[in-house]
């Protein structure tokens, strides 16, 4: 699999679960963008982008006491930007739930 993050893969471990999350939610902003305007291989790869952050912040040992919300973010973006969207998730529904994240890591600094 290839590695997008190679500068940051070794140190993601060092921030906290609000930057984990603000940065996923960064690279989720990206696809929605990128989605928008109509570009598919911009908006896919801002969403592996994503997915990779994700496996990151999952296999971080200091997030094993939310580990069951973390996979299930990931089960739900997959849904959302590749699967049926049976969960009937929006553009807004994700902006709003990483904005959360954003606004405490920026709180914590």
């Amino acid at each position: 699999m290839n590695i997008f993050h190679k500068d940051i893969q070794n140190r993601w471990h060092t921030f906290s679960r609000d930057e984990q999350m603000a940065n996923i939610g960064a690279e989720v902003g990206r696809t929605i963008n990128w989605r928008k305007k109509g570009n598919k291989e911009m908006s896919k790869n801002a969403f592996y982008r994503a997915l990779e952050l994700l496996d990151f912040t999952i296999e971080d040992p200091k997030n094993k006491d939310c580990l069951g919300e973390i996979l299930r973010v990931r089960e739900v973006l997959t849904d959302y930007f590749m699967g049926d969207n049976i969960y009937n998730s929006t553009d807004e529904v994700w902006e709003k739930y990483f904005y959360f994240f954003n606004f405490r890591a920026r709180a914590n600094k």
